[in-house]
């Protein structure tokens, strides 16, 4: 027949969600210029693109399960997905240089004439412990990343258990982390609008907090999806790049560790 199909690919069929996902997008940032901006009706704008936005996201990746389910995903299907898994963390990798790029440039080359007085730390400042909550945090995504190792080579080999389990650690970890960090900001020595040093670090970190909430609620939506046998050995890409997601939350942290506070705060009087 003429209208046979006889490759692997999947062609989609039409969706509403990348027209409603793009106006989402607009009333998103555009709220949030009108907001910031102290303009009317900045904040149901806002509110209303942000609500499109989370919409679009369940609904549009419901379909892609269903896709899954139907045998959409085919071996060349699910490679293409994972390359736009790498593409969209090679993006996100991008976007933490931009924040290595504002501290390294600031504190390899500090300015006499602004506030930080041509040194860095700036002069006066009181930076946190790096070897207090900020190693322990680090100890804990690194344990973060075992167990969601285990919980894929669980699933790899069939342990339903095992994959249920590892996540279960993961999710508890990241929680603990993203309170842990919580306390730390609410106890710094130092507020956000301080002076570069400060506003650095908390955009630098703040933005892995981030990282680190929608990585846990990734996990917990592969969860619900393993306890709902959607995951099979031969065929688990959400999973996949939950774990990919997760893996590259650790390494941007270890780099945020060793420049942000250990290296980064060389020599300053440290809190507590």
């Amino acid at each position: 027949m003429a209208g046979a199909k006889n490759h692997q690919y999947h062609i989609l069929a039409p969706s509403p969600w990348p027209l409603i996902g793009a106006f989402a997008a607009l009333a998103l940032t555009g709220g949030g210029v009108m907001w910031m901006h102290a303009i009317p009706g900045g904040t149901p704008v806002l509110l209303l693109g942000a609500l499109g936005v989370l919409a679009t996201m369940f609904l549009w990746w419901s379909d892609v399960i269903k896709e899954a389910h139907q045998g959409d995903h085919t071996p060349i299907v699910q490679l293409h997905l994972r390359y736009g898994m790498i593409l969209f963390i090679a993006s996100e990798v991008m976007f933490f240089v931009a924040w290595f790029w504002a501290w390294f440039d600031s504190s390899l080359f500090p300015s006499s004439v602004d506030a930080i007085g041509g040194v860095w730390p700036p002069k006066g400042m009181e930076v946190l412990n790096p070897f207090g909550f900020p190693l322990l945090n680090t100890l804990i995504l690194l344990c973060s990343g075992t167990t969601v190792t285990w919980a894929h080579h669980a699933l790899i080999h069939g342990d339903r258990r095992g994959l249920v389990n590892g996540l279960i650690l993961t999710i508890l970890l990241g929680m603990l982390f993203t309170s842990i960090q919580a306390w730390e900001y609410a106890h710094a020595p130092f507020a956000f609008k301080q002076n570069v040093y400060t506003s650095a670090f908390f955009m630098a970190t703040g933005f892995h907090g981030a990282h680190v909430i929608i990585g846990t609620i990734f996990l917990i939506v592969c969860l619900i999806r393993a306890k709902r046998g959607d995951f099979t050995p031969r065929q688990h890409f959400g999973f996949e790049a939950a774990a990919w997601y997760w893996h590259f939350v650790d390494v941007v942290w270890l780099f945020l560790f060793i420049c942000v506070y250990v290296w980064g705060g060389w020599g300053a009087p440290v809190s507590g």
